[in-house]
């Protein structure tokens, strides 16, 4: 049996390659005649990078740029012939603010801009930016204050560019823009569809989880409906109705009216790197998995990607995850979902040891499988 192991990372506990070793530990516990295919994976989100450079031969550049609070950090992205490979959680990530640090109304997306800002400077022509894990709600205009862009409100006082600013938006102020910009061709990754602003937007869907509370989720929103609501006026690209202008705090909307980006799915250009389909259609089995398996699994994520290739090719799907929220695996066509959860002391235990927990899953997979028929 060819087994092909495509999980995503297990967030704030294994990287997606740890994910495939631990599970391949547990499956070869016991000798037998089955043939495992590690293809850690990606959405386009935090982690991408350090997939994409898995497969990739890519060339570290190191930079210092601002954080999201505006503090010096030093960032790396990755060159490749004539494109740099930005990630934003490397810039811009929540994974570089304390708890306590943690508020989308203060924080910018500034560093990734500057990030982006360097490797045009250095002349690459093409940009590949990956989104995922964002510290911010700013709607992409510290991206853009970083190439140029500057904005004012009503009295024509400069705003610095953060998410509290973004409702006293009045004008967009594009002379410092660099001129090489717009020989750039800037694609950015995401790994969900959610719009701009809204119910199902960047603020209300996603806010709360980098620090804001409810009131501040309201008011990140109706500066995110202003900010669409000042491109439109000023001839901009339309993006409130686009899939995926909400990602990354609506980075991915305002790359596409800053940037003249294309947004792309994350886990489909991970799919195209690795190859996954042929790998799949040559296959007996998919092992795939996330940390959380839920509602925004089906939205862009590894797993709903993989699903849909093992459709394709009448190909079994098993699962592992750190928790399955009910009746999702069904949706998606998941013959089986192991999780963590279902094992674990606490979420603390379920997180600290989860390589422990993989291993043990990868004997029971094995187990399950040798009593299938």
């Amino acid at each position: 049996m060819k087994i092909v192991i495509a999980p995503d990372k297990f967030k704030d506990s294994l990287s997606a390659i740890e994910v495939c070793d631990n599970l391949i530990e547990g499956l070869s516990k016991i000798y037998s005649n089955f043939d495992y295919i590690s293809c850690p994976m990606a959405d386009g989100g935090e982690g991408s990078l350090e997939i994409l450079n898995y497969y990739l031969d890519l060339e570290p550049i190191e930079l210092i740029v601002n954080d999201p609070l505006f503090r010096p950090v030093k960032s790396t992205y990755y060159v490749s012939n004539n494109t740099a490979f930005i990630e934003m959680s490397s810039a811009s990530g929540l994974v570089l603010l304390n708890p306590s640090d943690r508020n989308p109304m203060l924080t910018s997306s500034i560093g990734t801009g500057e990030l982006i800002q360097d490797a045009i400077d250095k002349g690459f022509k093409n940009i590949n930016l990956f989104i995922g894990g964002s510290a911010t709600n700013d709607g992409a205009i510290g991206i853009a204050h970083a190439l140029g862009y500057r904005f004012y409100d009503t009295l024509s006082n400069p705003l610095s560019p953060v998410g509290k600013n973004l409702i006293k938006i009045d004008t967009i102020d594009s002379r410092r823009v660099t001129s090489n910009l717009k020989y750039c061709n800037i694609e950015v990754f995401c790994d969900v569809n959610n719009l701009m602003y809204g119910s199902e937007g960047a603020s209300f869907i996603y806010a709360a989880q980098k620090g804001a509370t409810q009131s501040q989720v309201k008011l990140l929103d109706e500066g995110l409906k202003n900010l669409v609501a000042k491109l439109t006026e000023n001839d901009y690209k339309k993006i409130s109705d686009i899939p995926g202008s909400g990602a990354a705090g609506g980075v991915g909307g305002g790359s596409i009216a800053f940037l003249d980006a294309k947004l792309v799915s994350g886990i489909d250009k991970i799919i195209r790197v690795v190859q996954l389909e042929k790998l799949i259609n040559n296959c007996d089995l998919i092992i795939t998995g996330e940390g959380k398996l839920d509602s925004q699994t089906n939205k862009g994520k590894v797993i709903s990607g993989i699903c849909k290739i093992a459709k394709k090719y009448h190909k079994p799907v098993i699962a592992v995850c750190g928790y399955e929220e009910k009746n999702i695996s069904n949706k998606l066509g998941i013959k089986k979902v192991f999780a963590i959860h279902d094992r674990a002391n606490s979420l603390k235990d379920s997180i600290n040891n989860a390589g422990e927990y993989l291993t043990e899953i990868g004997s029971e997979i094995f187990t399950y499988l040798n009593k299938k028929p």
